[in-house]
This record gives structure tokens, C-alpha cells and sequence, in this order.
């Protein structure tokens, strides 16, 4: 599921935004597993969520953090419940072989190709 809207704050570094991103990621993701499992559908196991900032990674999945703004914060022990409770698993995924990279991002078109061919062929051997 892909998702764009125009952030409230303005963020003097990559560090809060990408928090405030991947707190909306996971309410999302809490929406759609409640909706598949009140369609019935099973699910077994956590989500997994990939970020490319490595500080929001560890920040996310560790438990000693401090942050000093109030919506950093609340971002912060959102992600921080989902991880506790099992139904989401935070990891990192490198910046350069990140497939969302296409839509968000000015790439040169020999990356583009090899990122979109990573995304159409994610199981399959490539052409």
C-alpha cells in the first residue's frame, strides 16, 4: 500500500520525520490487520516493516531512548507498543536497494531499472 500527504511539522532533521512516517506506517498497518481479521482471514505472525534510516531503526526497537519533542515522543512510544506487543517487527533495509525509492526520488536510469526490476520480479528470475 502505498501512501503520500504532506507532513503537519516541519522537522529540522531526517530523524522526525522518518519517526512520524513510520508511526503513520503502523497505524495503518493496525487498521488493515483489524479489517482481515474481522473479514476472517488469519494472520499469522508479525508485519514487517522496512526503514532506511538506521537511528529510527534502533530507536524504534530499543527501550533507552530519550527524545525531547512531544511528537517525537508520542511516535516514538507508539512504535515502541507495536514492537512490544508482536504484531509488527521493525527492521533496515539499505538505502540503495530500496524499491520505494522509485517513486519518491530522482534516480539515474540505470538504478531505476535495477530498482524496478527488484519490485516486478520480487520472486521470479528476472527476463
Amino acid at each position: 500500500m502505498w501512501y503520500s500527504k504532506r507532513q503537519n511539522t516541519v522537522e529540522s532533521a531526517t530523524f522526525g520525520s522518518e519517526l512520524i512516517a513510520l508511526k503513520t506506517a503502523i497505524d495503518q498497518i493496525d487498521a488493515l490487520r483489524y479489517k482481515l481479521r474481522m473479514f476472517g482471514i488469519p494472520l499469522a505472525g508479525p508485519t514487517k516493516v522496512f526503514c532506511d534510516n538506521d537511528a529510527v531503526v534502533k530507536n524504534a526497537t530499543h527501550s533507552e531512548s530519550t527524545l525531547c519533542r512531544k511528537h517525537t515522543s508520542i511516535a516514538y512510544h507508539r512504535c515502541r507498543e507495536a514492537q512490544a506487543a508482536g504484531y509488527v517487527q521493525i527492521g533496515f533495509h539499505e538505502g540503495k536497494t530500496n524499491p520505494a525509492d522509485v517513486l519518491t526520488k530522482l534516480l539515474p536510469g540505470s538504478k531505476m531499472r535495477d530498482l524496478l526490476r527488484r519490485l516486478f520480479y520480487w520472486n521470479k528470475k528476472p527476463p
